[in-house]
This record gives structure tokens, sequence and C-alpha cells, in this order.
């Protein structure tokens, strides 16, 4: 035994096997001589009734002084009831973001985690929830400690996804398939959003005590607020019809315009199914939309159009594919080839959706009834034992379809608002009680 000094490390000889020099002025001190000639600096104690050793760590990164004062702290430490061993292979064992996002990834999968109305998520939602976890937080955060996060670090992780750090093109399962990873503004707020949710999935599993998303300061998301004019409407209905003459496009052409005449979400369409379809009550019972089970106020024009389809098509969807029976496939190739070189080069489903809700709103319908038409979780009709629709959104649905469809005819409008126009409400009114009295 001697005082560890910087002389005592520098003449240790190396033998055949590791053995260490035990400090005489520290008991439990010691220096560890390793036969490969490193040398690091441990301590030895009791916890418990075992004995325990703990590395300080390597002569050069310590010297004999630092080292020294640290195993003072540590074996202060012992004294107190610590166990440095233990706690430095706990940390080794911590889980990190990489592992609590494949637990998370593992029970999305098999529907323990929750989404809205408290409903499993849906796959769509799964596949993109998995794709923001691959490409953006998993580069960015996976190798660290679930434990050691903090709000500066998701705010650190927020602006580096707003940069485009994560900015990659990836090769995808698909033959000759990519993903063209941006990042921005827009995948920086959702990826936060779903971030915390993971982190209160390891708050609910007792990894962590508190979620450092809370309290986080994001950028509000910037509303598309693009909507077709009447003028625009006009141009949709001429790409429409001469898409219509395509065997090729005809189908794409039809759900386009259906989209427009209901503001149904593009998805809601696409996977339309006839057992959905209720022509006499004048509405879509839709059995998975974003919202779970929706009612579906659906116009005149629609039913029609929906009707003379019925006696064209068999099988389960409005929309069919080629060969089995499923939904057509390749719709957003389509339309972007449909509007490309056109004035129309930047709309998308969502802007017919969006334009539906405005024309709704440009005839002076209220914004629970626009919700009702639209679909919308503020105002959508979602029981399923909802028979009958109240006549008031029939009347909307018609009013609204109507209006779109005649636009996409070409018809030109002097006006679009008649919520205060006495001669037309009027004249509504004597329509209905006329047809009342007839029918007696």
């Amino acid at each position: 035994m001697a005082k560890i000094t910087k002389r005592v490390v520098d003449t240790a000889e190396t033998g055949t096997k590791d053995y260490v020099i035990w400090d005489d002025e520290l008991p439990g001190f010691g220096l560890r001589v390793f036969a490969s000639g490193k040398r690091s600096y441990v301590i030895q104690y009791r916890s418990r009734g075992r004995s325990r050793r703990y590395t300080i760590g390597l002569h050069g990164i310590w010297t004999p002084e630092t080292a020294r004062r640290e195993a003072k702290a540590q074996l202060g430490r012992v004294a107190h009831g610590n166990d440095p061993a233990e706690e430095r292979e706990k940390d080794q064992k911590a889980l990190t973001i990489k592992q609590l996002c494949e637990q998370y990834i593992t029970d999305m999968e098999a529907g323990l985690i929750l989404g809205k109305g408290g409903r499993p998520k849906k796959d769509t939602t799964i596949a993109t929830d998995v794709g923001r976890i691959r490409r953006h937080i998993i580069p960015l955060l996976g190798t660290r400690r679930v434990r050691d996060i903090t709000k500066p670090d998701m705010n650190n992780l927020m602006k580096d996804i707003i940069a485009g750090k994560t900015r990659v093109t990836m090769k995808t399962e698909k033959l000759r398939g990519k993903a063209i990873v941006r990042g921005g503004r827009g995948t920086a707020i959702r990826t936060m959003g779903l971030l915390g949710g993971i982190f209160s999935f390891a708050v609910e599993a007792g990894v962590i005590e508190h979620n450092p998303t809370h309290g986080l300061r994001k950028p509000k998301y910037q509303v598309r607020d693009r909507r077709l004019s009447e003028a625009e409407y006009r141009v949709l209905g001429g790409i429409l019809r001469e898409a219509q003459e395509s065997d090729h496009c005809r189908l794409h052409a039809d759900i386009l315009r259906l989209i427009a005449l209901t503001g149904c979400r593009r998805g809601e369409i696409i996977n339309l199914k006839w057992s959905e379809v209720d022509l006499e009550g004048s509405c879509l019972r839709l059995i998975d939309s974003k919202e779970g089970s929706s009612v579906r106020p659906v116009g005149l024009p629609v039913v029609e159009y929906l009707e003379d389809e019925r006696k064209r098509r068999a099988g389960t969807y409005v929309f069919p594919g080629k060969g089995l029976d499923n939904a057509v496939g390749n719709f957003p190739q389509s339309w972007k080839k449909m509007f490309k070189d056109t004035p129309l080069w930047d709309v998308t489903p969502h802007v017919l959706r969006h334009s539906f809700a405005s024309i709704a709103n440009d005839l002076g319908f209220t914004e629970i009834t626009i919700a009702a038409l639209i679909g919308h979780a503020k105002g959508s009709v979602t029981s399923k034992y909802v028979h009958t629709l109240d006549s008031t959104l029939i009347m909307a649905a018609d009013t609204v379809s109507g209006y779109v469809a005649a636009l996409l005819e070409g018809v030109e409008f002097r006006r679009s608002t008649y919520t205060l126009d006495r001669q037309s409400r009027q004249g509504a009114i004597d329509s209905v009680l006329s047809r009342a009295k007839d029918s007696r």
C-alpha cells in the first residue's frame, strides 16, 4: 500500500493480470493497473452486505488529485446509504428515446394508444406517426435518455425541425419508391404534438414524472384559407368535363366532383362504400370518418349522381379499383396531373372542402350547420341511432350543392347571399306551403 501519487501511477508495472494498488491514506481508494497498460481510479466499498467496486475513470482524464477528491465524495455518499455502482448500472440501462418510441409504436399498432374520441388510432394515422418518429424524433433524440430530456431540449428539437435539420430523401418499401422528408413549421408543430403524447405515455408507465413538452410555446398553424372563386369553379367544371371523357381519369374526376358537391374529406369519398350510401335519407352514413361514425347530409345533385352510378356499378365501393374488390387507387397522382398547367395548379381536395364551407357561409348558413354538412368535430352528426336528418340540414345541403353544381356548369350568379332577401325567402315559403296543400 502507498499514497497514490503521479509518481506511483507512472512507475506501476504491468503484469500478466490486472491488479489494484490501494491508497494508504483514503481507505477504499485505489489504482487499477490493467495488463494492457491502462490505469484507472476506483473505489471499493460495501453496500447492503455486498462488496462493490466503482470506477471513477481512466488516468489521463483523471489525475491522482481529482480522482482522490471524487473518491472522497462518492465514499461520503456511500456512508449516507447510496450505492454509486448500482446507480451507474441503472443509468446505463436507462430507457432511451428510441426505446421509448419503439414501445409506443408497438402499443399503438396493438390498438392500445387511443386517439380522438377515445378510439384506437387508425392505420393511416399510425403510418403518419411512425414516419414522424423514425424521420424526425429518433434521428435527433434517439440516443438520449428519457429522464434527461428537458423543456429546453424540446424547444431546440422544434427549432431543428423547423430549420429542416432532418431534411432527407429516403427509399421506401415500394418499388422505386422514395420519401422526401422536408421538415418545416407544420411538421414541427405536429411532431411536437406527437412527442407530447409519447411523453404522456412515459409518465403513465412510470418512466418519468413530468412531461417536458408541457408549457412549450409552439408556433401557430398557418391556416390554409385558399378557396375557389366562382370563376375558378367554372374553370374546374371545364377541367372535370374534359377528364370525364377519358377512361383513365373518369373515376378520379367523379371523385373530385363529389368532394366539391359534398365538402367531404378525400379519404371519405375515395373509400365510400355503397353500404354507407342512404339515398332515401339523402345522406352518407360514414362508419369510419376522422370523427368516428358520422351522418353526412348530401344535396339532390349528389343523390341523383349516386342513383345513376348505383345502376351501373356493382361491388362494395362506389369508386372501385381494378381487379380485387377494393377502392380506386392513384388518386393523388391523377388530380395533380389534371390540374397541372392550368389556373388551378395549386388546388387540392382540401381546397374543394374549404370552398364548399365558404360557399355555405356566403349563402348565410350558420357555423354549426356548416360543421354538420362537412362533418367537422364541432357540429358533426355522429349518432349511429339517427335514422332521419333534420330537414333543415337536407335543405342546406340541397342549396349549397345545387349552387356549386350550377357553378361547375358555368352559371354566373349576380350574388350569393340570400339570407336577408325577403322576396326569395317568401318564394321559398310559398313553394313549401303549396306542396304541402297539394299532398293532402
